[in-house]
């Protein structure tokens, strides 16, 4: 019988494994696949039906591009810390805006600039068009613009989908952290926002407190942490997007694919980060 999971950390991949790995593939008998830290050739990667490894050019978007057109059952892609920048975000839309059931991207540390967002905010169509992304990691991507940023605060306005955006770890400063707080309030989905170090003061926590205080949002979780903000402020947001729950708003766990249905399939292509994202995909 197949493995249902394929895990690999920080070794050399021979040709032969390569081979084993995509033998398991085209047998359609592998959930969930992970190579981390690991090297093999170029040759060997443009051999992988789903192709993994470090994402570090245009010329393997390409191949992973190639791939992600012929398998349509994919529902997570995780590419974090991957050096795709601008051209290797190209190489990859095409196949990634037609993807049926893909619902979760991460981008994380991927040095994309605005050409880059620009082409993910055709992953969060509007209301009433085709369905997009739930989940989106741009974490750590400083080569962004206000500009680009801007351009997906309205995109997330819009977007009848999504309902985490992680942010963290971007210079956004609260001039955007404003712009954010607008597509909060106006989308009708979005539970999950993390702004994590991300260079925000009191000014931006005022405004988030406004917002939950006195309009209705569907916002559950919003991670204000390793910022210049008073633990005052941060706890008085906590408190009240935690009204309506259970338990504390950091507590609460969102999902969007069942691990023990055997037809989604996840690909996590990383530099060794992200282990918080792949411990939730192995609960």
């Amino acid at each position: 019988m197949l493995p249902a999971s394929i895990q690999i950390t920080g070794e050399q991949l021979s040709a032969a494994e390569v081979q084993d790995i995509c033998e398991s593939l085209k047998e359609d008998g592998v959930r969930l696949l992970s190579v981390r830290g690991c090297q093999l050739s170029d040759r060997d990667f443009g051999r992988l039906n789903l192709n993994l490894g470090v994402v570090s050019g245009a010329g393997r978007a390409r191949h992973l591009a190639d791939a992600l057109k012929t398998n349509r059952s994919l529902q997570t892609l995780f590419l974090h810390g991957n050096p795709l920048c601008d051209a290797g975000l190209v190489a990859l839309n095409a196949a990634l805006s037609t993807h049926p059931a893909l619902v979760s991207l991460d981008l994380g540390d991927g040095s994309l600039g605005d050409r880059a967002l620009g082409l993910v905010c055709g992953l969060l169509p509007p209301d009433g068009a085709k369905s997009g992304l739930r989940e989106l990691t741009l974490s750590a991507n400083p080569g962004i613009s206000s500009k680009g940023w801007a351009r997906l605060a309205i995109a997330v306005a819009h977007s009848s989908q999504l309902r985490v955006l992680n942010l963290d770890y971007n210079p956004l400063g609260d001039q955007i952290a404003g712009m954010l707080a607008v597509a909060v309030a106006s989308s009708r989905t979005l539970e999950v926002l993390d702004l994590e170090g991300t260079g925000l003061t009191n000014q931006s926590a005022q405004v988030f407190l406004d917002m939950v205080e006195n309009y209705p949002t569907c916002l559950r979780v919003l991670v204000l942490a390793e910022n210049d903000i008073s633990p005052e402020l941060q706890q008085q947001i906590c408190d009240l997007l935690s009204d309506d729950e259970p338990g504390p708003a950091s507590t609460l766990n969102v999902s969007f694919f069942n691990p023990t249905d055997s037809s989604p399939q996840m690909v996590l292509l990383t530099s060794g980060l992200g282990e918080s994202l792949l411990a939730e995909t192995e609960m």
